[in-house]
């Protein structure tokens, strides 16, 4: 599943009316880089791509222009919402594309900001060892960097603490937007929900299964960008190109 449903408003004015999955590295959409790299998983039968109302018809009319492309079959959704004051948040939106798309198996979730040239098999092989949830997880040393992410702490490949977004990092191994629930565990994020916890940050989700339940981590090398402001968006178009 791919949530794309938020607004970018620190890329303004850039996604102001073109949402930053469909924004383009090197003549292609970001989004489409993220959904090669699932096309090599044979274990997923479908991709799901959870948009807003404000954005939706232009996810149509980019799946209906390249039919045939990809070998998944891939479903839109529309959360209903039209600005930031609306949104229902990332956990909101997995859990929104969970129900109305009456998911009832193992799921991938993967934020479409996020540029990388590493396979997500790797994550899988974890997944199938365990049967428990894993959350992608990579080196970063730039201590600025890593504060706008969630800090975790590992032991083997289980992860023991999770910090999101904390002001002074402890370690320098953040989680990034790659997670994947056996299906066990899927109504349980509902369950979350429920409990009043919150739904904006999906690192807070990841930060309560680690305090209940078990979550390894997948630790990726490679290249990665986050593409969160401008400046990286303008840094991955100029690395990419190369």
């Amino acid at each position: 599943m791919l949530i794309s449903a938020g607004y970018a408003v620190r890329m303004y004015p850039l996604t102001l009316d073109k949402p930053k999955a469909l924004l383009k590295v090197k003549e292609k959409p970001i989004i489409e880089y993220v959904i090669k790299k699932i096309e090599d998983i044979n274990q997923v039968d479908r991709i799901i791509i959870v948009s807003n109302n404000k954005f939706y018809n232009q996810f149509i009319k980019w799946n209906t222009e390249n039919k045939g492309k990809f070998s998944k079959k891939i479903e839109i959704l529309n959360d209903t919402t039209n600005d930031e004051t609306e949104k229902l948040g990332t956990v909101g939106d997995l859990i929104y594309g969970l129900e109305k798309a009456e998911v009832d198996d193992d799921i991938i979730v993967l934020n479409t900001d996020n540029l990388f040239d590493f396979s997500l098999n790797q994550a899988i092989d974890i997944f199938n060892e365990r049967k428990k949830i894993v959350n992608g997880i990579f080196l970063e040393n730039d201590k600025e960097k890593i504060k706008r992410h969630g800090v975790v702490k590992i032991s083997g490949s289980r992860i023991m603490a999770f910090e999101e977004k904390p002001e002074n990092p402890e370690s320098n191994i953040k989680s990034i937007g790659v997670y994947i629930f056996p299906r066990e565990k899927v109504p349980k994020i509902s369950e979350y929900k429920k409990s009043g916890k919150d739904v904006d940050k999906i690192g807070n989700l990841i930060k309560h299964f680690c305090e209940n339940d078990e979550v390894h981590g997948c630790l990726f090398e490679g290249r990665l960008y986050d593409i969160g402001t401008i400046d990286a968006y303008n840094e991955a178009n100029r690395i990419w190109s190369e």
